[in-house]
């Protein structure tokens, strides 16, 4: 019997001294950091913007990539193509992880050439009505003002909108017209032309007067079906009379529309006597509202949002309304010219 307490006893200790020993080399396992993180660049020839990403690490189980122009993306491994939309140089950061999740991270750079060329325009160099293949108008008062308690009567004669010396004219006036006290035009490539992506440019001189609200925007395709705010509104400018210079950049979507819309604003100079180059630039990670270059609006696009599929353009001068404010008395007349509007992509 002695013999046996004692060699049970001997096995207790060995199964606790063994559990305890794949215990302890169990943990280490699971938290061997990842070392000699390699990063390799391929960028295509093409001018595409096309980067082929290779991140190799030993003991890593993914890797987080920051590719340096607001994108992010865990690649697991550790090879990813990814298209810039811009040229440029980008810092890219990879980021190694463990299973136990300790990290290694390694920065490098990459120059690349993305040659942009123009999907769709409109120069307005042909005298007389906007070109009926891009264009269509909106006319009368809508429900409401449009929605926003507009004062005009939108009408497509050459009095509200003509192209004349190289520049389309939008022209609000003061008169009597269909019931409302002022005219003006509403223009929309609805039907003729959407678009998703690239980088939309439009340079324009804004009107001035107390009341004016001057508009370059765009609409979800799907409106019809998909009503506002679900269809999404992307509004790349937007200017009051009364409050000069002043230049709205703003997103509508669920949960953030009319008086809760996501928007920021530049104060630039001689928006009423000047032309101005207004951008978006929209990719399905980011979209940028600019002025002149300068980008003073970055928006994070995803999936959770209705900013991935097409949109068309739209332009006007509207007057009064939740928006616009009280119209000068003194007001008659007042042009939003535009220079022209650019797509491109690549």
């Amino acid at each position: 019997m002695k013999y046996l307490r004692i060699t049970f006893l001997a096995m207790l200790v060995s199964v606790f001294a063994n559990c305890k020993k794949s215990g302890s080399d169990g943990a280490a396992n699971t938290n061997v950091a990842p070392t000699n993180l390699s990063i390799n660049t391929t960028v295509n020839t093409d001018n595409s913007g096309n980067v082929v990403f290779t991140a190799s690490a030993n003991n890593a189980v993914s890797y987080d990539y920051d590719f340096g122009d607001g994108t992010y993306q865990t690649v697991p491994s550790g090879v990813v193509t990814y298209k810039y939309l811009a040229s440029g140089t980008y810092t890219v950061n990879v980021v190694a992880k463990g299973s136990g999740g300790t990290t290694l991270s390694k920065s490098t750079s990459v120059i690349v050439t993305v040659t942009q060329t123009v999907t769709w325009s409109d120069e307005f160099n042909t005298p007389g009505a906007p070109d009926p293949t891009k264009w269509v108008y909106d006319t009368g008062t809508g429900d409401n003002g449009w929605g926003n308690s507009e004062l005009e009567y939108y009408t497509n004669r050459s009095d509200n909108v003509i192209v004349s010396d190289g520049t389309l004219k939008i022209t609000a006036k003061k008169e009597n017209f269909g019931g409302s006290a002022y005219t003006s035009a509403r223009m929309l490539t609805k039907g003729k032309f959407s678009f998703k992506y690239g980088k939309l440019e439009i340079k324009a001189k804004l009107p001035a007067g107390g009341g004016t609200w001057p508009a370059i925007w765009t609409l979800g395709d799907d409106f019809a079906t998909n009503p506002w705010p679900a269809c999404g509104e992307m509004d790349i400018m937007e200017h009051k009379g009364n409050d000069l210079n002043r230049i709205f950049g703003t997103f509508h979507y669920p949960g953030h529309s009319g008086g809760n819309a996501n928007g920021k604003t530049i104060v630039i100079e001689n928006a009423t006597t000047q032309f101005h180059v207004y951008a978006l630039d929209w990719s399905p990670s980011t979209i940028k509202m600019s002025v002149d270059g300068n980008v003073y609006f970055t928006f994070a696009n995803s999936s959770a949002v209705p900013f991935n599929h097409n949109f068309f353009i739209i332009l006007n001068v509207a007057m009064g309304g939740t928006f616009g404010g009280a119209v000068d008395p003194a007001f008659t007349s007042g042009t939003m010219e535009i220079d022209y509007i650019r797509l491109t992509g690549n």
